[in-house]
Parts: C-alpha cells; structure tokens; sequence
C-alpha cells in the first residue's frame, strides 16, 4: 500500500503524541493535534474528522503500512503505546521497501565503480550486508555497464567539485594527436558520459569557444584561484546536446536533416531503440525496409554510429554526410543488430 504525504503527516502527528506518556490522549485530543499541525504544516485550516484519525490509528496498529504500532486505550478512552520505545520512525522496513532498497544498493554497487562515490563504498557495503541478512540472499537482479578499467575515473570527483564551486583549472592534457601533454587554464562547466566514456565540457581562459576534453586524456589537475572564473552565459546545455549524439559539437554547429535507409533486419531494432530522440518513421517500403528521418549535428558519433551497421543503413541525405561514409571502408551487414566500433574519438 502507498502512503501519500499528507498520510505521512497524520501518523507522524499521532505518533508524536502517543510517544508522551505523561500526557493522557483521548480521541478528542488527537484531532485537536492533528488539526492543528495540518494548519501549521499544509495551510489545511478545516480541520480533520473523527473518522478519518479512528481509521489512522487502525492503520498504524495493523500490518498493512508495517508499523504494527502497539496502540492500546487504557480506561476506555485514553490513547498511548504499550511500549514506550516504540516509534513509526525507527519501525522496521516492510518487504516492499525491503525489494525497493535492495534495487536501489544493487544500482549503487555500480555506480561506486566511479570516483565520486568512494565515500559512499562502506555504506554500501554495510547496507547490502544488512539487506541480506535480512532475506537470506544476495543474488543480484539488476547489472549495468561498468568498466572499472576505463582511465579517468579519477578525475570525477575534482571536476565536479570545480564545476559546482566556480573553480578555474589549470588542466594538463594530452590529445590522441598531441606528442606531450599541454597546460591550459579552463573553465569547467559540465560533465558529460558516452558510452561509458566521460568529458568535461569547458571553455579555455584564452578562447571564446566551448571545448570537449576526455577524461581519458588528462594527465593532471590543478585548482585556481575562484576569482578569475568566467561564468557560461550560453544557452542551457540541454538544449545546447538536443541536436546531438555523443559530445562532439561546437556552438556553430546545428542539426542537419538526415534521411536513412534501414534493411529489413535492421528495422526492428531502430523502431525499437531509436538513433536519436528526433527520428522519425517516414516510410515503411514493400520489402519491410524503413526510410527515417533525424535532425542532428553532423559529428564523429553520428558516422561511427551509422558505420557500425555497415550496409545495413544506406545515408540519402544530406549528400556531405552520404560522401563521408563512402569515404569509410564499409562493414559487411551480417546481423540484425549493428557491430560496435572500437575506434576511440
């Protein structure tokens, strides 16, 4: 059964006031208290009906919330808790919010594989011994992607720190085309995850443009003074990535119309997990084929995407994306799912 918040308040009125044995509630009483903490807290200046805390107090002794609060009525008419130790609050997890707690440890373990959430590994670890000792079990029911291996991770936790708290970086990086590493002063403005991969998106102290940088390729950190901070004043990044698949964009670049032809086999699957949030169905032909439409940025992503389905996508348009990918050595269409590109941007 769900509990609503307003729900939430009544017990917790009620449970307040039963924790008080030096005070005798009647029935009278706890709507008093309880109307008056509506008011206080919700603004609920009617009031609340006899019927309505009568039916609270049998929820709160019952099973069905798992509280099981020991409520009794001394002298036909006084409310209070048999044990006075007892508390909604400290009652024990009931089996839906065991099932519920155990999702969310077994989606935690995965994310602690990244540097920000260290702090969180003995908690975890205390909380999944906790669960199992309660049911008995410790099979997991839920796995992500997660490569402990991948370089980077490490600088998660600084980065972030950076971009909440307006922190300028010296950064040195080393790009795949870079023979040494080089020093810039940045301004960080967000982190971003592709497949599995992570990058900072910021700007340089001596640029106007915004620039991608892998957490792969980075070789150290250095914080600097806050005061020399520049601010991003462009347009919110949610829409500034709407047009695009991956990371890769410049703040000239905007979506293009692109038309794909997908084979028959193939067609289940881009129905079914589309490319982009912009595809469209524009025509589904006679041998079970589809023509699709996206509006995207034209990028690395976008062609390692369409090339890892080799044969299986035919590019019409626009005719700049088509000559690229003919420029590609192509991929012999053998599946009804696409091949996955090893080639690192």
């Amino acid at each position: 059964m769900s509990i609503n918040k307003l729900a939430l308040i009544l017990y917790k009125i009620i449970d307040d006031c039963l924790r008080k044995p030096h005070r005798k509630w009647t029935l009278e009483d706890l709507i008093e208290k309880v109307s008056e903490g509506l008011c206080e807290l919700k603004g609920i200046h009617s009031g609340v009906s006899k019927r309505t805390v009568q039916g609270d107090i049998q929820l709160m002794s019952s099973n069905k919330l798992g509280y099981n609060a020991p409520i009794v009525v001394t002298k036909r008419k006084y409310y209070t808790y048999s044990d006075l130790s007892y508390s909604i609050s400290n009652s024990p997890l009931s089996d839906s919010d065991m099932s519920k707690m155990r999702d969310a440890v077994d989606i935690l373990k995965h994310l602690n594989g990244f540097a920000y959430f260290d702090e969180m590994s003995d908690m975890i670890a205390r909380l999944e011994n906790n669960l199992s000792k309660r049911d008995h079990t410790s099979v997991s029911y839920i796995q992500l992607e997660n490569n402990k291996l991948l370089k980077g991770l490490n600088w998660i936790t600084p980065l972030y720190r950076a971009i909440r708290e307006n922190i300028p970086l010296l950064i040195s990086y080393k790009s795949f085309k870079s023979q040494a590493p080089q020093d810039t002063v940045y301004f960080p403005y967000l982190l971003k995850e592709y497949r599995n991969r992570w990058f900072l998106i910021c700007r340089p102290k001596k640029g106007k443009t915004l620039v991608t940088l892998a957490l792969d390729r980075i070789e150290d950190i250095a914080e600097m003074a806050k005061s020399g901070y520049v601010e991003y004043d462009g347009v919110d990044f949610e829409r500034y990535y709407a047009d695009t698949i991956g990371v890769t964009k410049s703040e000239r670049d905007r979506g293009h119309r692109v038309i794909l032809r997908v084979d028959q086999g193939n067609a289940p699957y881009v129905l079914t997990k589309p490319l982009h949030a912009s595809q469209q169905l524009l025509k589904t032909e006679e041998d079970g084929g589809i023509l699709i439409r996206m509006d995207v940025v034209l990028n690395f992503e976008l062609e390692r995407e369409l090339i890892g389905f080799g044969e299986c996508i035919e590019v019409l348009a626009p005719k700049i994306l088509r000559d690229r990918i003919k420029r590609r050595e192509p991929i012999r269409c053998c599946s009804s799912t696409p091949s996955n590109s090893s080639r690192t941007a």
